[in-house]
Formats: structure tokens, C-alpha cells, sequence
């Protein structure tokens, strides 16, 4: 009895080991299953560095085209009128930004009128209607030479009077009064082949003083 219940424990234990899990053969199993996996994670989010450059490029440039398309319109608004017409002038505009065509400007401006226009660099210009229906070969710049004040012309004094300091113009444009030190300044004023009043520099002497204009 004792020889067969040896036998039997001897069976049992080499059945036992015989299903039991090899720790070798597990851990080696593991392994290759788990570098497959890492390899093909590293592949996933690996982005070589001429991509990252593209993409930068790409990013670089929309805010570029985006920032560049608000800007330019806003520098505009700021920047004065260019030249415009064929000779070189900037053509007269009156307050709505219409160009100023003399017969119908002179059907509703009167002799001895002085009617402000957009003229050289967006300045406020006088244009001056003579006696005879025609207007004068100069504009007048309404800016005061003190500090920069707009100047109204005022019809029952017959000169340009400013209201911020004192200072008072000529018809022709030269100071008869201070504190304005000096005359305003001259823009020829022509007509082109349209008809149109056309503003452009006058580089010549000032007829006022006999001097160099102190605008050039």
C-alpha cells in the first residue's frame, strides 16, 4: 500500500509541472510583444523636421496674409491723397470727394467767393473766384502758419480771419496781422483738358514777398 501511494503522489506532481506556466517563455513572449507596440508608437507621433518646417512656413505665412490685409487699409486711411490726373497735380475735390469741374463750380460759386477744396496732400485749399468769372492762377493753403488752425475766410472784413489766436490774411494770403509769421502758402491752380481744377506746386518765387516759397 505504501509502494502505491508513492506511485500515486509521484504521478500527480509530474502532472502538475507538466501544465504549469514556463516563467522563461512568458517573460520572452512579452517582450516581443510589447517592442512591436512601442516601435509602431514611435512611428505614429514622430514628425520628421522638414515637415515641421513646412508647417511652420504654412502657419507663418496665413498670419502674414491675415495681419497684412488689416494693416494696409488702416496705413491708408492716414497717408494723404496722392497725385492724381495726367500732369502731376492732385485734381480738386470738394467735401463729398467729388472732383471739382470749373463751368458747373462756377455756376454756384459767385465772383469774390473763396470756397474751400481738398488740394495738395489733403489740405483744405481756397479756391478764389475773380470778377470776371474766372478763378485765380493760385490756391491758398487754409492752414495758419502759427499753429495750424483751419483759416475762414470772412466776406464783409475781405480777408481770411483765424479764430484760434488772432491772425489775420491778406486776400492774396500775405499777414496783415500776427502772431502768423508767415504768409499762407501757394499751390498753382490750373485747368486740365477735362475741365477740371487741378492744384500743383508752386515751386517759383512767392509774389508776396519776393522770395523762395517757405513751403518748398
Amino acid at each position: 500500500m505504501k509502494l502505491l501511494s508513492l506511485a500515486v503522489a509521484l504521478l500527480a506532481a509530474g502532472s502538475a509541472s507538466a501544465f504549469a506556466p514556463s516563467a522563461f517563455s512568458s517573460t520572452g513572449r512579452t517582450s516581443a510583444a510589447v517592442a512591436p507596440r512601442m516601435a509602431g508608437a514611435d512611428a505614429e507621433f514622430y514628425i520628421d523636421q522638414d515637415r515641421r518646417n513646412l508647417m511652420n512656413l504654412i502657419l507663418l505665412g496665413s498670419a502674414t496674409v491675415t495681419v497684412g490685409g488689416l494693416a494696409v487699409p488702416f496705413i491708408a486711411f492716414f497717408l494723404p491723397p496722392g497725385p492724381v490726373g495726367g500732369g502731376g497735380g492732385t485734381i480738386a475735390m470738394d467735401a463729398l470727394g467729388a472732383e471739382i469741374v470749373l463751368e458747373d463750380y462756377l455756376k454756384t460759386h459767385p465772383a469774390g467767393d473763396h470756397s474751400l477744396a481738398q488740394g495738395l496732400k489733403g489740405d483744405a485749399t481756397y479756391i478764389i473766384v475773380k470778377d470776371d468769372k474766372t478763378i485765380e492762377s493760385y490756391g491758398l493753403n487754409a492752414v495758419c502758419t502759427h499753429l495750424g488752425c483751419v483759416v475762414p475766410w470772412s466776406a464783409p472784413n475781405k480777408k481770411f480771419m483765424c479764430p484760434c489766436h488772432g491772425s489775420q490774411y491778406a486776400p492774396d494770403g500775405h499777414v496783415v496781422r500776427g502772431p502768423a509769421p508767415l504768409p499762407l502758402a501757394l499751390a498753382h491752380a490750373d485747368v486740365n483738358a477735362e475741365g477740371k481744377i487741378v492744384f500743383t506746386t508752386w515751386s517759383e518765387t512767392d509774389f508776396r514777398t519776393g522770395a523762395k516759397g517757405w513751403w518748398m
